[in-house]
């Protein structure tokens, strides 16, 4: 029995999905059809339109008609080359955008298709963006404070300082009515990680302050060639953006105040205009594990009967018996479970025997085929988002110090280096309003509360931390008297150093047994001797 799912024929609708997938770019479209959108500028228009007329006029017009003519010799040999017709006839050589290195829709949809992939970029995006933010005192501040000898002036700076965290956050929290500004955070992230590419739009007031940040979807935004602003067309609609804190024209749209683009990419040494997610360092296994998922989807179809081959030997049948066993093949099995196949035979003769086989031609276990292939491509998706297992769910009991040091490997060269540049990204938006403060995200916490308040009440105790400054690390509010260092009583002071002593005799101990039991074999008293009484 001949299943209906081949490799070829997968990998062929693999193709026409990418094929589905480029249909789908705005951008790839001819001019005739753009012309006709709404929001583009009447000179940009005129311009377009002289532009597409001389390319289509005959041989020998213009200029650049001769150069969109095709160079050929004899023979049927020709040029190669690339011309401006060529380029000029859709939205990308239109609007003068870049072309992205790799279909955008399709990463954007292995987001949504691959449970690896969607995990990991979930992962990322809730321990690096999703836990928050906080506001910290700038190092030029902090400065000042510190080496301000005036006391009370400190603490009405901090006071201030204070009251302008709350304003901040509030005024974060407003510039976008229908999302938090971190799910915002949230939504642009994850456009990082799907596509390599994310955008913050940022939409400025009359006055020419900053008072609308909004995630837009990475696949539908070009980057112009000249690195002048973006481009952005859905449906019918085509939008011209600046980049931030530009002032120049308005190229493309009517639009006298376009909104500006903070753009975010994941780098790649291959392109300077867009960037390429980490996925992309795995695709081969994306695409495998979506092969063999479709597989097993297509064998439990077929109720989890193997492929056979059937043979007859000794007779043929009749029309109408190959007739019924080639449905019942190919269409009842797939009905109904366990159904029976009736086939009349002739009988045997004198020389010969009829024998009807059916004989499986897969052999080894056919229940979820490929368990190891799919358990090994989902690692290597993993190892490219340098992802832990245990950060998706993964792991089990038994692996929880082997999960514990992921983490702190994770937050160490994962999210910490990518809240810092994001932090530096999100910092040119604050500076507008202050620079007193700097934006960072909150981090992944490895230790639980008893360790951390045990933490935090030892810096405070040895004058490492001001109770203010441990305070503003579990987001309380200051206080009046927080700013003084602690000063232990005497009692308080006696009990810390017994402690300490305390532990210091224990620690000398522990390393006198571990150095006991690390000694050579020379050096031992005979079995039963006991410790020697020097």
């Amino acid at each position: 029995m001949t299943q209906e799912w081949t490799l070829g024929a997968r990998i062929d609708e693999l193709e026409k999905q990418d094929n589905a997938f480029s249909n789908q770019d705005p951008f790839n479209k001819s001019w005739e059809d753009l012309k006709a959108y709404n929001g583009l500028e009447t000179n940009f228009k005129r311009r377009s339109t002289r532009m597409a007329k001389a390319l289509a006029m005959p041989p020998n017009e213009t200029y650049f008609a001769n150069a969109n003519a095709k160079k050929t010799g004899s023979n049927g040999a020709g040029s190669k080359e690339i011309n401006p017709g060529e380029v000029y006839r859709n939205g990308y050589g239109m609007f003068d955008v870049i072309t992205p290195p790799w279909n955008l829709y399709e990463l954007a949809n292995y987001y949504d298709t691959s449970f690896a992939n969607h995990a990991a970029i979930d992962a990322k995006v809730e321990n690096i963006v999703g836990l928050g933010y906080d506001f910290a005192v700038s190092k030029s501040t902090m400065l000042r404070l510190e080496s301000n000898e005036d006391q009370e002036a400190v603490k009405r700076a901090r006071n201030r300082i204070e009251r302008t965290r709350i304003e901040l956050r509030s005024w974060l929290e407003n510039l976008n009515d229908s999302d938090s500004f971190t799910h915002t955070l949230m939504k642009f992230y994850t456009d990082v990680q799907a596509t390599g590419n994310g955008y913050l739009e940022i939409g400025r007031t009359i006055n020419g302050e900053i008072g609308y940040v909004g995630h837009i979807p990475s696949t539908t935004m070009r980057v112009r060639r000249l690195r002048d602003g973006y481009v952005q067309i859905i449906g019918n609609k085509v939008v011209y953006f600046r980049n931030f804190g530009g002032t120049n024209q308005n190229p493309i749209t009517d639009d006298p105040r376009p909104n500006e683009i903070l753009h975010y990419k994941e780098y790649s040494p291959l392109n300077t205009f867009y960037g390429i997610p980490d996925i992309m360092s795995a695709i081969s296994s994306l695409h495998g594990d979506q092969l063999a998922s479709q597989y097993n989807i297509d064998y439990f179809g077929n109720k989890a009967v193997p492929r056979y081959v059937v043979t007859l030997k000794g007779a043929k049948l009749s029309p109408d018996a190959e007739d019924k066993m080639f449905r019942f093949l190919q269409t009842s099995l797939k009905g109904q479970s366990h159904r029976t196949l009736y086939i009349p035979l002739p009988g045997d003769t004198e020389n010969n025997k009829v024998e009807f086989n059916m004989q499986p031609i897969e052999n080894g276990v056919q229940e979820a085929s490929f368990n190891e292939y799919r358990i090994r491509n989902r690692d290597d998706i993993l190892v490219a988002h340098q992802v832990p297992l245990s950060k998706i769910g993964g792991a089990d009991s038994s692996a929880i110090a082997a999960a514990l040091a992921q983490d702190r490997t994770f937050k160490e060269q994962v999210a910490r280096p990518a809240q810092a540049n994001l932090a530096k990204m999100i910092n040119k938006i604050v500076k507008e309003k202050t620079d007193i403060l700097e934006f960072n995200f909150n981090e992944l916490t490895l230790t639980d509360e008893i360790s951390q308040s045990q933490i935090l009440e030892r810096y405070v105790k040895t004058q490492v931390m001001t109770p203010n400054e441990a305070r503003q690390e579990l987001g309380l509010p200051q206080r009046q008297d927080g700013d003084d260092p602690f000063v232990m009583s005497p009692r308080q002071l006696t009990d810390t150093r017994a402690n300490l002593a305390g532990n210091r005799q224990r620690d000398a101990e522990r390393a006198n047994e571990q150095s006991d039991s690390t000694a050579t074999t020379d050096g031992r008293n005979a079995q039963g001797e006991g410790r020697s009484s020097e």
